[in-house]
């Protein structure tokens, strides 16, 4: 089963500024509690056991909120002292695992995912890298995926702005630790989306599953606004 995870919290949060400009975009409050903290008991609840949080803006404000621990989950931080993009604090992240598969998340969406299911998906296909999909009615915010009968990703579109249905990429991996660091460059600024996953998606065994549970990303107020009472009644319970 997985047991590592690597929560993706360096951003600077700027279409949320007008709301929540003092602490970084994942503490945003949600109901009295940072929207981090939701994430961290969903992913207590499937056995994670280590939590890479990598931080940039603002990073103290989560590293003095958490410390070393989360309800028994051992919490490691890694901090970019310059921006190194999605891909660069991936791999600065990684290199603080020590499994052979990692799951990957954003700090500012939730995606409920199972995970060990994703994971037996993963490991089915002997993925070098596994993409959480989610099918949306309104894909302009996002660009679209497409697959083949194998579950292999075959096409990644950018994003139109045509409001229309689609499978986007729901912000959620597992990646084969070893492979992502032997294919990529330490210090270095990249995106693991359009550096990584669409430059080897001929070279590379990445696969996508389509999940259908409930998702949101509070980068923009509107849907920031949504969370305080969608996680009312959030399925995974923070003691």
């Amino acid at each position: 089963m997985l047991t590592e995870a690597v929560i993706l919290a360096g951003g600077f949060g700027t279409r949320l500024q007008a709301v929540v400009s003092d602490v970084p975009k994942p503490m945003a409050p949600v109901n009295g509690q940072p929207f981090l903290s939701f994430i961290l008991t969903y992913l207590r609840s499937f056995g994670i056991n280590h939590v890479v949080i990598s931080t940039g803006y603002l990073a103290e404000k989560i590293s003095s909120f958490y410390q070393g621990e989360y309800n028994g989950m051992r919490i490691s931080y890694t901090k970019e002292e310059n921006p190194l993009g999605t891909g660069g604090g991936i791999r600065l992240a990684l290199e603080k695992c020590s499994t052979e598969h990692i799951l990957v998340l954003n700090g500012d969406s939730f995606f409920d995912v199972d995970i060990q299911t994703y994971y037996h998906k993963h490991c089915v296909h002997d993925a070098n890298a596994s993409l959480a999909l989610r099918m949306v009615q309104d894909a302009s915010r996002y660009g679209t995926i497409q697959s083949n009968s194998e579950e292999r990703i075959t096409a990644f579109n950018e994003k139109d702005g045509k409001h229309v249905a689609g499978l986007i990429n729901g912000g959620v991996y597992i990646l084969n630790r070893n492979v992502f660091l032997n294919s990529t460059e330490p210090g270095q600024p990249f995106s693991i989306e359009k550096d990584f996953y669409e430059k080897r998606i001929t070279d590379m065994k990445i696969f996508g599953y389509e999940f259908d549970g409930y998702f949101i990303d509070i980068g923009i107020p509107e849907d920031y606004r949504k969370a305080q009472d969608d996680f009312k009644e959030f399925k995974y319970k923070i003691n």
